[in-house]
């Protein structure tokens, strides 16, 4: 007999936000917020929090690890050895039998309600697409980390209501404390205050930067790929709160697929404004992002701006390469002649940039799963370039580093098999007392260097400075930080002696 899942409106946090909910939950591991800052952009009607999982699945060296609480431990129950399985592989197993056990409701039009919910690392393309790489590990955090979870809070920011769906009552009971209430008018948490403690330091210099785009180029000369997705990385050290430097994140960039994720040694902060695939009732969307513009403070200038891009031929001939590289991957997965583009080269405008945004569409095969569509189409073709695989062997040779998080995914697939998953981009790892933040883009025929290069800094314009003024200000009123600078250095810059 499967258990029912319930769900019950919660009066009792009327007018408290998920934010202000989840500060009494931040500090646990695995506890996980999906965040839409109440962004229309992308239908960001509703909040997810989540928190002590039934199970866990995490990948780390390719080694699969999962666990389970003691009244769920047949989820993982298998007759085969599961440490070198496809992750992705082994998610169905494990998702599929949770279903099986849980009954689900299709009346309720709220999203998740009880499944899987975690991220996917980008560098996970060495197991699913064999991508050569015999670099050491860098990174504490796993390659992919997904919870089981029997219950959810969700915040429907339309209706203003909030609900909890759950399985078991008397579980659900023990886990609501603390008493949320508490935290209606609470910034964060009583920890301590975040503070970043150096500069941004770039992994490359600006020349070595323009180096790799001139090998991109004759990569693109000699026919191996139409568009390359190129990258650097920024890291600083800081101290304090992860928690308050996704607030500070959060409330400045207003992205619709913000996340906030706390592990055992790690913490992922992400205010990406970019859908990978979402999954409901059957259809499924992805909005890829190609094309940018940083943003005008003057009005006039900013419109000339966005009015650049949607005119601009290179870029909407880069959008169209993604486009047709993500109507490949959905057509695997749906049905025959369904996939179609509906809206194509629309405009996005964020506090950071404006970007062009395509939009497809297709029907997801009965013989198929929202994990299947998902390991097909893993990573997004936005953040590779085409053709992905070589692509993505031309991006392991250039970058001087893994990618880790960035252009990976976060997001959950529910117990009604509906899922929503982003591309992390404008996306930052916080482990040991160290910050990693990432931005590149697409690279074509006819791209300019020195316009690439800044491109790269735009898209994080948002971010680094918001995070570097807290070396210096106390208290961060929202006008300083919108017209902070950052100073960016390379490590072979700030090791080089002096005269």
């Amino acid at each position: 007999m499967s258990l029912p899942i319930f769900i019950e409106e919660c009066p009792e946090l009327t007018g408290i936000s998920a934010v202000q909910v989840f500060s009494a939950y931040q500090h646990l591991p695995w506890a996980m917020l999906l965040d839409t800052c109440n962004n229309q952009l992308s239908d960001g009607r509703y909040d997810i929090i989540v928190h002590s999982p039934i199970a866990k699945l995490v990948v780390k060296s390719k080694k699969l690890v999962e666990s389970a609480i003691h009244d769920w431990t047949s989820l993982l129950e298998t007759e085969s050895d599961t440490v070198d399985q496809c992750p992705f592989e082994r998610l169905e197993q494990i998702h599929s039998k949770f279903k099986l056990m849980v009954s689900a409701t299709d009346s309720s039009p709220l999203p998740f309600l009880c499944g899987a919910l975690g991220y996917f690392n980008y560098d996970l393309n060495v197991q699913l697409d064999g991508i050569q790489d015999n670099n050491a590990e860098q990174y504490s955090s796993p390659d992919l980390a997904v919870g089981i979870y029997d219950q959810s809070l969700i915040f429907d920011n339309r209706t203003n209501k909030v609900y909890r769906c759950y399985i078991d009552a008397k579980r659900a009971e023990q886990l609501k404390r603390p008493n949320l209430g508490e935290h209606r008018n609470s910034d964060a948490s009583n920890s301590e205050k975040f503070r970043q403690l150096s500069h941004w330091l770039a992994n490359q210099t600006e020349s070595e930067y323009r180096k790799k785009l001139q090998k991109i180029d004759n990569y693109l000369h000699s026919g191996d790929c139409y568009q390359i997705n190129f990258a650097q990385r920024f890291e600083a050290s800081y101290q304090g709160s992860e928690w308050q430097a996704y607030r500070l994140l959060r409330n400045v960039n207003k992205a619709p697929f913000s996340s906030f994720i706390r592990l055992e040694n790690s913490c992922i902060l992400s205010v990406s404004p970019e859908r990978f695939l979402q999954v409901k009732t059957g259809m499924v969307e992805t909005k890829p992002i190609k094309g940018t513009r940083k943003r005008a403070q003057n009005s006039e200038d900013d419109k000339k701006l966005s009015e650049e891009l949607l005119n601009s031929e290179k870029d909407r001939a880069e959008n169209l390469m993604i486009v047709d590289l993500l109507r490949n991957d959905l057509s695997k997965h749906c049905e025959p002649h369904s996939v179609v583009v509906p809206a194509l080269f629309k405009l996005e405008s964020y506090p950071a940039v404006h970007h062009m945004v395509s939009t497809i569409l297709g029907k997801l095969k009965a013989t198929s799963s929202p994990i299947q569509l998902l390991k097909g189409a893993f990573p997004g073709g936005s953040i590779t370039g085409a053709p992905k695989h070589r692509a993505m062997q031309i991006i392991q040779e250039l970058e001087p580093d893994k990618r880790s998080i960035y252009c990976g995914s976060i997001g959950y697939i529910g117990i009604r098999d509906d899922m929503d998953t982003s591309i992390c981009i404008r996306t930052v790892l916080a482990e040991n007392n160290r910050l990693y933040c990432w931005a590149g883009g697409g690279i074509v025929l006819d791209s300019d260097i020195d316009s690439e290069y800044q491109e790269s800094l735009d898209k994080v314009a948002k971010i680094l400075p918001v995070l570097e003024q807290t070396m210096h200000i106390d208290d961060l009123p929202q006008d300083s930080i919108m017209k902070a600078t950052v100073t960016v250095k390379s490590q072979h810059e700030v090791d080089k002696p002096t005269a």
